[in-house]
């Protein structure tokens, strides 16, 4: 559906400082919780600002006068190695690019290709992977996976507004709107560096403006007849042979770095069988089986040592509750996959390195004796307590099993993944 002119011009700056637009914007960014940006401003402080200065900032804004606050560099790891730098706006600016969002978004998501999932309304992982599993029981089981290096970084911004600028004529708006891609970046050690490129995560505007910059591979790809799935930047297309997959890598690659003046990373884009390659996290099989990535599952282990780590000065209460919030985070987003018997091993795994834990936090031969008998532990079997073993290999032993058996840890909310997969249908 293609709108018309009366909906370009409707997309104004004094549409988007609508009163109830704001105020959506705002109960929209109040949810997330973020963090404050270089101002130190959390919700709260933000609201009474708003409150005391905004017409004064509403007048900057329609006058073109307003200009962003730098954004705030925060590293967060990637689950390949190495760490991604997300730039955080402060609240307010959070709010405002909100705001335009919301007047925007309805325009592209008319437009946007269904095989694009990430970052779109009623869309998820989960429907990517459903609709690339279709494509493998179809037949085409090999894939061309297409990484886009450092997407986020690299994004043209005189190529992006002359986009944006297919949805919008006002010229203020449309400033903003660059004004905020070119807002610098404040490093941890308060250095400022000015962004001549980039849509940095981290801002209510990103994404969508990742999605408008990459319509234009979507729609090259439908017009090639290509079957794919894109989730932000992560692209798949599947083929029905290894000579077919090569030739479609070759040439869209080509046109990528002519067309969209991104760089591909060759090293990590190529060809293959789909059940060598992974997905958003997981793994599709020839057979039509989803299974979960090597990676994600070496990634769930780090996590696993890093939150039953005995050093930590958790309270057993704190310590469960930081496990089931992650636990179950994990599970909703990997439950998709088929895997009943893989769980059940690696629950085994999770469960010993819990009893692991708990050995370490007793800390004492009397410590560990006692808690054994807390537990239920008598007799000879006490005598662990005084076991010159490793924690490890302790965490094995029947008696760690009595004190801590399955029902026992299940009893405390120390869950794992194969409690969900047993209540699943």
């Amino acid at each position: 559906m293609m709108h018309n002119e009366e909906d370009m011009v409707a997309v104004t700056l004094e549409a988007v400082l609508q009163a109830d637009n704001l105020a959506v914007a705002w109960q929209a960014v109040k949810a997330n919780h973020g963090a404050a940006g270089v101002d130190g401003m959390g919700i709260s402080q933000t609201q009474a600002h708003l409150e005391k200065h905004w017409e004064k900032i509403a007048r900057k804004l329609l006058a073109g006068e307003y200009r962003p606050a730098a954004v705030r560099a925060v590293e967060i790891s990637k689950p390949q190695g190495g760490v991604r730098v997300l730039g955080i706006p402060n609240v307010q600016d959070r709010v405002i690019q909100q705001a335009i969002h919301q007047k925007l978004s309805p325009l592209w998501e008319a437009e946007f290709s269904d095989h694009s999932y990430g970052f779109r309304p009623n869309r998820s992982a989960h429907d990517a992977i459903r609709a690339a599993n279709g494509f493998v029981k179809s037949g085409k089981t090999w894939v061309v996976d297409i990484d886009l290096k450092s997407y986020f970084d690299e994004v043209n911004h005189d190529r992006l507004m002359r986009l944006v600028g297919q949805k919008s004529r006002d010229k203020r708006l449309l400033r903003l709107i660059g004004n905020y891609l070119r807002a610098p970046m404040q490093q941890l050690d308060g250095q400022r560096h000015k962004r001549q490129k980039g849509t940095p995560q981290g801002g209510p505007l990103s994404p969508l403006l990742a999605n408008i910059y990459l319509d234009e591979l979507d729609k090259e790809l439908e017009k090639r007849g290509l079957s794919f799935v894109r989730y932000a930047d992560d692209v798949a297309i599947f083929a029905s042979s290894p000579r077919s997959a090569e030739r479609i890598r070759a040439s869209v690659v080509a046109w990528i770095e002519k067309h969209l003046k991104v760089p591909v990373n060759r090293e990590k884009s190529g060809s293959g069988p789909v059940d060598k390659s992974a997905l958003l996290g997981f793994r599709l099989y020839s057979d039509g089986r989803i299974g979960v990535s090597p990676k994600a599952i070496r990634k769930l282990k780090d996590k696993v040592r890093e939150l039953w780590d005995a050093q930590q000065s958790l309270t057993s209460k704190q310590l469960r509750e930081q496990w089931q919030q992650y636990i179950l985070g994990w599970w909703n987003y990997f439950k998709l996959a088929d895997w009943r018997r893989e769980v059940e091993d690696l629950s085994g795994w999770i469960r010993r390195h819990m009893r692991k834990c708990f050995w370490l936090r007793w800390k004492t031969p009397l410590g560990r004796i006692n808690a054994l008998k807390r537990l239920g532990v008598k007799g000879r079997s006490l005598g662990i307590g005084y076991t010159g073993f490793g924690a490890w290999a302790v965490a094995h032993y029947h008696a760690m099993h009595q004190a801590l058996g399955n029902a026992t840890l299940n009893r405390f909310g120390f869950v794992i993944p194969w409690d969900f997969a047993r209540a699943s249908p």
